[in-house]
């Protein structure tokens, strides 16, 4: 056959009503119908820039030790420095500014949480895809691989990674990949299981176009909704995920930034009366999963195919 007439009867292939404009546009529209989801938006939109800009308008740099006073420890919100400097959240054991780990602590967090989840649906979708399309015994083999990592608990597949590769961020960026990617394989080989079978993959291969062509053309394409519900969850997961193996004392170093370790260096003193060492970063990582899972919900439903 003609490559360009393959071409051109290749793009006549109907594909799934998910990718047209107008469907596009509805399911934009359905979103901001939703307060909750408008909130938790705007919310996660305001948490992205203060964590961007968070060198240019913290009070200090929480973690250049140059920077901190021991005289100025474990003051309440509102106090001042012997220098006369501002602490509108108060202060930790070692003088760092409430207000500042904070900010420098959710630029940590969105990272772990953004930088996992993408990484882990990377892999996870490539290996649903291919079980799907390949079939047989390699989606067999595949798919037993995905059952193994699921029978473990996620925090337990964390704590022995991390075990192995020690403290530190990017490590447990690794540990949350490792941990997450077999979500994505399931759930994204039991959707290109029933695109498969529909008449605009036949199509394609009745043209006999390559299969990473009608992978990545056709099929993707139509699995990404399921992918974008679960990415965004996944997000707010790893997040939390973060911040219990940092308060375990197995997530970020002492020289890294992370609203886990801020929680974990003043839970010591919550029966003390120091409450505010604990209290603002626990509020802000709530608030932070709170407006990440609003947004997911809302998507969940949005690209619902049920509801078309």
């Amino acid at each position: 056959m003609d490559p360009q007439l393959a071409d051109h009867i290749e793009n006549a292939v109907p594909e799934t009503e998910t990718l047209t404009p107008e469907r596009g546009r509805n399911q934009l529209r359905e979103f901001f119908r939703s307060p909750g989801a408008v909130l938790g938006l705007l919310t996660l939109f305001l948490i992205v820039i203060v964590a961007i800009l968070a060198p240019h308008i913290a009070p200090q740099d929480p973690y250049d030790l140059s920077q901190l006073d021991i005289l100025d420890s474990r003051l309440p919100p509102g106090s001042e420095s012997f220098s006369g400097v501002p602490y509108v959240l108060g202060t930790d054991a070692q003088g760092r500014d409430i207000l500042s780990g904070i900010l420098y602590g959710l630029r940590a967090s969105l990272m772990v949480g953004v930088l996992s989840a993408f990484a882990a649906a990377i892999i996870g979708t490539s290996v649903g895809l291919s079980a799907a399309y390949i079939g047989g015994r390699v989606e067999s083999l595949m798919m037993r691989i995905v059952d193994l990592q699921l029978s473990f608990p996620t925090i337990l597949m964390a704590l022995m990674m991390l075990a192995v590769l020690g403290k530190g961020l990017m490590n447990v960026i690794l540990a949350l990949i490792i941990a997450e990617w077999a979500v994505y394989a399931r759930t994204v080989r039991a959707t290109a299981l029933v695109e498969r079978e529909k008449e605009y993959i036949e199509a394609a291969r009745c043209l006999r176009l390559p299969g990473w062509r009608i992978l990545f053309r056709h099929l993707l394409p139509n699995c990404l909704a399921p992918v974008i519900v679960i990415s965004t969850m996944q997000v707010a997961r790893a997040i939390s995920l973060e911040a219990t193996l940092s308060f375990l004392g197995l997530g970020a170093s002492v020289t890294e930034p992370s609203l886990g370790m801020l929680i974990s260096n003043g839970y010591q003193y919550l029966l003390s009366g120091l409450y505010w060492i604990s209290f603002y970063p626990g509020i802000a990582l709530l608030v932070t999963i709170v407006a990440i899972n609003l947004v997911g919900d809302r998507l969940r439903d949005v690209l619902n195919p049920r509801n078309v």
